[in-house]
Order: C-alpha cells, then sequence, then structure tokens
C-alpha cells in the first residue's frame, strides 16, 4: 500500500508575493527558498522552508491558470494543502478504486522535477489536495513521459 510520508508544503495564493513574502522572510524571519515558474499552471511559485515543510507562494502570471481562477472566486489565502507520497501511481490508484474524485488520473511533472496530482475537494472534505512524489531516479522516466 502506498504511504503518505509527510505534509510537503502548504500552498498560498496571492496576487502581490512582494508584500506577502516580505511578510513571511522580513516579520517571521523565514528563509527565501528561490522561485520556480510552472508553465502547466501559468503560475510562479515561490518556497518558502519551514523546517521539514514549506509554504508555498503560489503567484499567477495571465489570466487562465487555476490558481489566478482560484483569485477571482475566493480571493487570497490558503489554495492547497501538499502531502509527500512514497508511490504517487500507485496512490492514484488506490484512491480511484476507493471512489475518490482525482482531477489529474495520471501525474504530472510539478516543480522541482517532482511529480504531482491534485484530488478533488469534492472528495476532501472541501480541501484541495496535492499529492507529491519527491525527484528521483526511480520517478525521472515517468517525469519525462508526463511532459
Amino acid at each position: 500500500m502506498p504511504r503518505i510520508l509527510r505534509v510537503n508544503h502548504i500552498g498560498i495564493a496571492t496576487d502581490a508575493t512582494g508584500s506577502v513574502q516580505d511578510f513571511f522572510t522580513s516579520d517571521l524571519g523565514l528563509p527565501d527558498g528561490g522561485s520556480e515558474w510552472v508553465p502547466r499552471d501559468q503560475v510562479r511559485v515561490r518556497f518558502l522552508p519551514v523546517g521539514e515543510t514549506r509554504l508555498e507562494l503560489l503567484q499567477p502570471v495571465g489570466d487562465e491558470g487555476p490558481v489566478q481562477k482560484f483569485l477571482e472566486t475566493r480571493g487570497p489565502g490558503v489554495h492547497h494543502l501538499c502531502l509527500e507520497v512514497d508511490d504517487l501511481a500507485g496512490m492514484l490508484d488506490h484512491l480511484k478504486q476507493r471512489g475518490v474524485r482525482l482531477i489529474d488520473e495520471q501525474p504530472r511533472q510539478g516543480a522541482h522535477g517532482s511529480l504531482v496530482a491534485f484530488l478533488h475537494p469534492k472528495s476532501t472534505s472541501g480541501v484541495l489536495i496535492e499529492l507529491v512524489q519527491a525527484h528521483s531516479p526511480e520517478t525521472r522516466e515517468l517525469t519525462q513521459h508526463n511532459t
């Protein structure tokens, strides 16, 4: 059975990462873990480590991506909870068999070369859940096929 290993990150949607980033880095003293552009989702992500977990600031780039739509309907705030798993494809199969509604039927490439998939909030008590399998030699081939 696939396992959840830890909370990987908490995604926070924002339309102005500068002031939000300043709050977390200057006011709270969190280190800046760098940023990355995720073209498929039309979003720039900035990671702020908090122990073994991270905060992920999500700033949409353009007018079409899922984070932009989230901001338009709900405004800035917590967007999703990300759980790290040891076998993403296996976890998706397991959840599908149990009737959980999936946004992503197959793993796809996420930030940092990881594999990700989202679960629909209608199956998770209203919480958008991202599952992630960290990049490793075992996931390299699957990552290349899902780009």
